[in-house]
């Protein structure tokens, strides 16, 4: 297992430096340096990973291992690794043959694309003669999503300054900087045909050449032998001139360990990963090592990456920034590298609208910021109603109709090529959840959206509820033909059963279907996507693209839908204490200690809908680190927040529920 669990260092840029805890890069994206250019985007591998080892009286000892085709691993330093962390930052210690043993230390400085890298011995042989430490660095130059083949156009002759070595590998690359306190040793090679077993996994290419332009060397004594790689442009101002390797690292040491322990928990300071730099403003990362910001992730995360953790200034920001992007009632979905945005989604204006709301309870905004939230919300709710790109429109009922051929909507979007694996064309539940929270929350202004508001909770009451089964529809109106009902038992109902601020449906209504999602749908580490007893039912997540994306809503586990389902649970009991307690272990407790496996410290994006639930996708996922961080710290509050205690639900007047909303 230890070579599947991966840590994460990042720049606050866009940027990072990954791996696994063996030292085995498994992954394309697994890289020591790896800069965003126009961040959060154009990410570059640059520095892709080292090979190092250390001479002791004549013995010679790996710390590292490489995997190469068709899976040979050499050398065998993954063998001497005896402990890891990933707390404060990535640390090893390695325990050689002849009983010396060292520490390794990896540190990424927020801020700029800069990596300091330590090592240090930790014990040694008695009379043992001083040890010497090799290291051989493998660089590339390429896209984060691309791989990288051995080629004339490589530079490897650095430029040699007094304080550092600088290489340009590539025109329109960023240069690499390199400061140590040793000796570098200029051998130039090309190594050939690394492999990567999780891109083996998921059906891509999985084999890269790499290029070594030569091998550092320290003698180790009482002093640590320091190596920092940064890219430019920031290099050149992080690192100044004359400024030695061990003043760099002592000060990257100093600040981030400052920086770390200022965090409230261990659990804000991985969501503060995923705060990240846009031109001027801040934006959310979907995650790592693969997404940037996505509309519907950002606006789902932002509840617990910023609003349950206190970072006010920072939701307002990204939500400040965010409302100039409104077009036609929709907001963009994705911002690709170097394209127009992609406006391929129902849900994400929605999402905002809830985001924007949990704001305004939670901060005193000026009057300007205010009203430019405001402003967005009504041209969101506006667009809508009028009807806008892809089929979504108000309809008679009350609520929204959304879909057409070959796009997915919803946030069950996998496709492979125009082949739509969930068509939830028409009146999809979570949607009319989304839509009729908007309205409510914009009717405490807006006469006209309290009525809309009315009617479509009635027509939900009346059209959602699935007696048979004691839970809701997953569509209704499927292809926009009226009356056509999917009844697919689907997690996304959690949404109108008290997992958004109004509850949609009675609590005796609510705790027959939870009771239900409960017993087929919940894991200990989320909620399936697709009940195992429905036709399709996919218990593993594996394979190449169309076996994944046919199972990506198919039955594999979500983390981020636990806490929606626990706020339904908690209040179809009242929010009282005893549920809360109850709560906290049966369903917080089981997740936390998910922080421990795969991406550690962090949540994965999913996991296998079958027994163990192996968790798959994305280690790194902001919404499912920032519900959890909402779950903890919101949800389940040992002090119990009135939203828990008491909230708006269908059977109350919309006087009354505006009255409730206020209070919460």
């Amino acid at each position: 297992m230890i070579e599947r669990n991966e840590w994460l260092e990042t720049d606050g840029l866009g940027g990072f430096a990954s791996g696994t805890a063996s030292g085995i890069r498994t992954r394309r994206y697994h890289a020591l340096l790896l800069a965003a250019t126009t961040p959060p985007t154009g990410r570059v591998a640059l520095v892709n990973g080292v090979d190092a080892w250390i001479e002791t009286a004549g013995r010679t000892f790996a710390l590292t291992s490489q995997r190469y085709e068709p899976g040979v691993i050499h050398p065998d330093g993954s063998q001497r690794v005896s402990s890891f962390t990933a707390e404060p930052w990535p640390r090893w210690t390695f325990t050689f043959e002849d009983g010396t043993s060292l520490e390794q230390s990896i540190v990424v400085l927020h801020g700029a694309p800069l990596v300091a890298i330590s090592w240090r011995l930790t014990s040694r042989v008695q009379h043992m003669p001083a040890a010497r430490l090799f290291v051989r660095p493998f660089f590339s130059g390429r896209d984060y999503h691309s791989m990288h083949h051995e080629n004339g156009a490589f530079r490897f002759e650095p430029e040699r300054r007094d304080d550092r070595l600088v290489w340009r590998p590539y025109d329109g690359i960023p240069a690499v900087h390199a400061l140590s306190n040793g000796e570098y040793r200029h051998e130039p090679d090309w190594y050939r045909n690394f492999r990567y077993d999780e891109e083996a996994a998921r059906g891509l290419d999985a084999s890269e050449d790499l290029a070594s332009p030569g091998v550092f060397t320290w003698t180790l004594t009482d002093e640590d032998a320091y190596l920092v790689f940064a890219a430019t442009p920031e290099a050149e101002t992080t690192i100044p001139p004359a400024t030695s390797a061990d003043e760099i690292v002592t000060w990257v040491y100093t600040s981030e360990l400052a920086r770390r322990k200022a965090f409230a928990s261990p659990l804000h300071r991985a969501a503060d990963a995923y705060l990240v730099r846009r031109g001027g403003g801040t934006t959310i990362v979907a995650g790592y090592p693969w997404f940037t910001d996505w509309g519907r992730d950002t606006f789902i995360a932002l509840r617990g990456i910023c609003l349950a953790a206190d970072r006010l200034d920072d939701a307002r920001r990204i939500l400040l920034e965010w409302s100039g992007a409104v077009s036609e009632g929709m907001l963009p979905n994705r911002f690709p590298d170097r394209e127009s945005p992609e406006f391929n989604s129902v849900d994400a204006s929605l999402w905002f609208v809830i985001a924007v709301h949990d704001l305004f309870e939670r901060s005193a905004l000026s009057a300007v910021d205010r009203a430019t939230l405001e402003r967005a919300v009504e041209a969101i709710l506006s667009g809508y109603a009028a009807g806008t790109r892809f089929g979504i429109k108000l309809d008679e009922d009350g609520l929204l109709a959304c879909g057409v051929p070959g796009q997915q909507l919803t946030w069950m979007d996998a496709r492979v090529g125009d082949h739509v694996i969930t068509p939830r064309i028409g009146k999809p539940v979570e949607i009319q959840a989304l839509w009729l929270n908007a309205l409510f929350m914009a009717g405490a202004r807006s006469p006209r959206w309290a009525g809309l508001f009315a009617r479509g909770r009635d027509s939900f009451a009346a059209r959602f509820w699935n007696e048979d089964s004691g839970s809701l529809h997953d569509v209704v109106d499927v292809d926009h033909r009226p009356g056509v009902i999917d009844s697919t038992f689907r997690p996304n109902q959690i949404f109108a059963l008290g997992g958004l601020p109004v509850m949609l449906v009675s609590e005796e209504r609510a705790r027959r279907a939870l009771a239900r999602i409960e017993s087929t749908l919940l894991t200990p580490i989320g909620l399936r996507s697709l009940a195992p007893s429905e036709p399709g039912y996919t218990g593993r997540y594996g394979g190449g693209v169309a076996s994944r994306d046919g199972a990506y809503h198919q039955g594999t586990v979500w983390p981020w839908l636990l806490t929606p389902f626990v706020e339904a649970w908690v209040r179809a009991r009242g929010g009282s204490p005893r549920a809360i307690a109850e709560a906290r272990h049966r369903f917080l407790a089981p997740l936390l200690s998910h922080l421990n496996e795969h991406g550690l410290g962090h949540v994965s994006e999913i996991a296998d809908g079958d027994s163990p639930h192996t968790p798959n996708g994305c280690p790194f996922q902001a919404w499912s680190v920032g519900e959890l961080l909402r779950l903890d710290r919101v949800v389940l509050a040992t002090t119990v927040p009135a939203r828990n205690r008491r909230r708006p639900r269908a059977s109350k007047g919309v006087e009354e529920r505006s009255d409730a909303m206020g209070a919460r």
